[in-house]
């Protein structure tokens, strides 16, 4: 599969808007190219081409937004400076919002409106074209075609209806296009999500073998439901969607009793991990690759280099102990400084899997993040180019490759899982949650609490939901969700507003074998989150080109 995909980028450039020498010219033209439609390969070639959309909305892709990875604009990490940038400053320009956001820039950073329309026409012109033009196909054939592209136009329509809500909607039907194309209502466009993601459930097989293994399967196209089926509040859809995925018996929440097991749920399906189920693999020789390491990785890994984000200590304080309950972290808040040890060793075998901390083991060698240690600290704004230092006092560990060394001149090949049976299993629990099944929500939540040895004793009502929650941040940190998980459950404008939505780090001093750690402020301003920015804006260049929709009442 990767070879094949690798082959198309390489021969057509078709993910590349503007630079398709094959297929970039009108519509009917490129659809009738009888390169393209005269057998199943060039035709899977094509499909292809839209397998790269998994990494581009993912951790470690650039397309869910401008500012880096979107926890950095929750209380959970803290990007360490103020130059405007990607993976640099944007995400505190857009957490902060000086003055109140406005529309272009809150469409720049957060809305990628363009690019989704131009990977919608993308898939629309293949469907057009496979309808049209795909005569030489067996009806098997062309209907999985028909199956994995229509999983890829869901896929898209979730990413852009999450941001805006009510949007332009098109499907294969190419004459629709024009400059005068209403928006449609946020819920047409959930119909639309779930009719796609439920013809590619019907229709793609359980498993892939061979060169295919890495495609869509009927697997993904129901976990890609139960995810999106939370956003459009469609309760019993997400939970028969959640259902069917586990229902298959083809995927597993393996037991995690230490890190590295923990770790083991990020590989690909192709090392034995039954628990990914939406994967994008990357390759070292000829790529494609990715530099998540590169921004991620300790800055005392290569000098000058990583930390562009780090942990925050209130992300540090929603990890349990081991053997449930949370510590009292009173004595680190401290901002005359505490020379007594935080009780990092306490904490469960997820805390340990996802965060570094000043004498963690890391390559061999043992992590230093106080001032003027190997890793080093940077002060928030003080030190507006931090070079690889930490500005809170931790680092990332989940989704970064211990392995990799040389991160100047060798890429990262690290597997995306971009949907895991994990996700599945809080997901069907909030559904389950939504529909007063108590019994089915707390089991789903024991479940992924039992698999890190962690107890648990059911609840109902708010406490229930509230565990949901919990688990959310702590089993998929730093996997994309939170940050539209509070846009969706309608809590960031009390959660990343004013003073109280500060984060913190510890600032530790070193002398001799006596360790200080002083409590700071790691943002030293109010953050702001509005409530428009539940829904973000048309874009300037929809507007001007469309004069059939208005920009939405509350950015007007």
């Amino acid at each position: 599969m990767k070879t094949k995909i690798l082959s198309l980028i390489l021969l057509i450039g078709l993910t590349l808007p503007g630079c398709n020498k094959f297929l970039d010219m009108d519509p009917t033209d490129r659809l009738s190219d009888k390169m393209v439609w005269q057998n199943a390969e060039s035709v899977e070639l094509y499909v292809n081409g839209f397998y790269p959309y998994i990494n581009i909305y993912g951790a470690f892709g650039g397309g869910d937004s401008q500012v880096g990875l979107t926890e950095g604009l929750t209380e959970t990490l803290k990007y360490g400076s103020m130059i405007p940038g990607t993976h640099v400053g944007f995400a505190n320009i857009v957490a902060y919002a000086d003055g109140g956001m406005s529309a272009p820039t809150a469409a720049f950073h957060l809305g990628m409106w363009d690019d989704l329309y131009t990977r919608i026409r993308r898939v629309n012109e293949f469907l057009s074209g496979l309808h049209k033009y795909g005569t030489n196909l067996d009806v098997a054939t062309k209907t999985r075609f028909e199956a994995e592209a229509r999983f890829f136009r869901g896929f898209l329509y979730f990413q852009l209806i999450k941001r805006s809500g009510d949007v332009i909607l098109y499907d294969e039907d190419l004459s629709k296009i024009s400059k005068t194309t209403p928006l449609s209502a946020e819920a047409l466009g959930w119909e639309m999500v779930r009719a796609d993601l439920d013809f590619a459930a019907k229709n793609l097989p359980k498993t892939w073998t061979g060169a295919n293994i890495g495609r869509v399967s009927k697997g993904a196209a129901f976990a890609m439901q139960s995810r999106a089926m939370l956003y459009a509040k469609k309760w019993q859809v997400a939970k028969d969607a959640a259902d069917s995925v586990i229902n298959l018996g083809i995927y597993d929440l393996p037991k995690a009793n230490s890190v590295a097991d923990y770790q083991k749920v990020f590989k690909s399906a192709t090392t034995g991990n039954k628990e990914a189920i939406l994967e994008f693999n990357y390759m070292q020789t000829g790529g494609p690759t990715h530099n998540f390491n590169k921004l991620f990785s300790p800055g005392g890994d290569v000098p000058g280099v990583g930390g562009r984000a780090t942990p925050t200590q209130e992300m540090v304080e929603s990890y349990e102990k081991a053997t449930g309950g949370f510590p009292n972290w009173a004595a680190w808040h401290n901002v005359n400084g505490t020379t007594t040890t935080p009780p990092y060793s306490e904490l469960e075998v997820r805390f340990h899997a996802s965060i570094l901390y000043n004498g963690a083991s890391w390559k061999g060698r043992a992590i230093e993040t106080y001032v003027n240690g190997k890793d080093g600290f940077s002060v928030f704004k003080d030190d507006p180019n931090p070079s690889g230092r930490s500005t809170t006092g931790y680092y990332l560990r989940k989704l970064v490759d211990e392995s990799h060394i040389d991160l100047n001149s060798q890429a990262s090949t690290q597997t995306w899982v971009s949907i895991r049976m994990a996700e599945v299993y809080l997901n069907r629990a909030e559904a389950a949650f939504m529909l007063n099944n108590f019994t089915v929500a707390n089991a789903d939540v024991r479940k992924i609490r039992e698999r890190v040895n962690l107890p648990y004793s059911d609840k109902s009502g708010a406490d229930l939901m509230d565990a949901i929650r919990q688990e959310r941040k702590i089993e998929l940190a730093y996997e994309g969700h939170l940050y539209w998980d509070m846009r969706r459950w309608r809590l960031a404008h009390t959660k990343y507003n004013g003073a109280a939505s500060r984060v913190h780090g510890l600032k530790i001093v070193r002398e001799g074998a006596i360790y200080t750690y002083f409590y700071v402020d790691c943002d030293k301003q109010d953050r702001s989150f509005q409530e428009k920015m539940y829904r973000i804006p048309l874009p300037e260049t929809e507007l001007m080109n469309n004069t059939a929709v208005q920009q939405y009442p509350e950015w007007r």
